[in-house]
């Protein structure tokens, strides 16, 4: 076997935990396959047989890449985009779809991508490599320039937002599963005292729709108010397809055999307590969820 061969046959060993890194920093499912050949092509042109330990040195590559994508991101951004909803990975109700098994090994919802967001970028990088990737924390000091200890600073911070905005989801996906059938059946029966009932009263729904000035994102809080605007879920019911979105219940629609919306459910003590709803027909088309069946 020649040296790259062996050296190809080593990065696609790690190409899924690199995704998974990716995709967790870019909460894209494009950029992180960008962030992943990146690494590919600096592996191609660097001294390979100087590399110790090769996972560690492909990681702190794609922790750099997702790292200067963030900045760049937050650069250009005008202002937060509050009802941004991160690429989802749509699956078969009773299996992830098997190219994103690797990704979703760690079961990372939309909603904690969604808080995720809410970071900075020195904040994600040491939260998900350390807290999700066990990465140490002097490995991920050089990446940002800074100390091990002022690093430790930045995953304890980002840690306190996570576990304070973001919802840890019902371990039963089937009684997930029940609680989002009520939730539809209850839209189309009209039955707004029904729909009261399956949401947490907090609970929050988030709108992405792009920009389409016929799509408004928006962001609602509280049952009442979310039952009162579910127009479009009561619209939607008879069209809805059930799948797995990021491992927990959620539901495709579909109109005119094309795909229309894709709704994320976080199901808490039973109730409803997020749902995180994307509708960009762009990020959709680019998305092919499910084919576009």
């Amino acid at each position: 076997m020649d040296e790259r061969t062996w050296l190809t046959q080593r990065f696609e060993e790690q190409r899924p935990r690199l995704r998974s890194v990716a995709y967790r920093m870019l909460g894209s499912l494009s950029e992180a396959d960008d962030a992943v050949q990146e690494a590919w092509l600096r592996l191609d042109r660097a001294d390979a047989g100087a590399v110790d330990n090769l996972p560690a040195w492909l990681t702190t590559v794609v922790g750099r890449v997702c790292l200067n994508l963030l900045r760049t991101r937050e650069r250009r951004r005008e202002a937060p985009l509050e009802a941004y909803v991160p690429d989802p990975i749509v699956g078969e109700p009773e299996g992830a779809v098997p190219e994103h098994e690797a990704v979703l090994a760690d079961s990372v919802g939309l909603a904690l991508l969604v808080v995720l967001e809410s970071l900075n970028p020195p904040e994600r990088l040491a939260f998900v490599l350390h807290d999700l990737f066990a990465v140490p924390f002097e490995e991920i000091a050089p990446m940002l320039d800074r100390s091990p200890a002022a690093v430790r600073q930045l995953a304890s911070r980002a840690r306190r937002r996570v576990q304070g905005q973001a919802p840890t989801p019902d371990a039963d996906v089937r009684k997930q599963r029940v609680v989002v059938d009520a939730f539809f059946a209850a839209a189309r029966n009209g039955d707004f005292e029904a729909l009261v009932a399956v949401l947490d009263p907090d609970v929050v729904l988030r709108a992405d729709g792009g920009g389409d000035r016929n799509r408004p994102s928006v962001v609602l809080h509280g049952a009442r108010t979310v039952a009162g605007n579910a127009v479009l879920a009561t619209r939607l019911a008879p069209l809805v397809r059930p799948v797995l979105i990021n491992g927990t219940a959620g539901i495709v629609a579909v109109v005119a055999g094309k795909v229309f919306s894709v709704m994320a459910f976080t199901v808490a003590g039973g109730r409803i307590v997020e749902i995180d709803v994307l509708y960009d027909p762009k990020r959709l088309e680019q998305l092919n969820v499910l084919g576009g069946k």
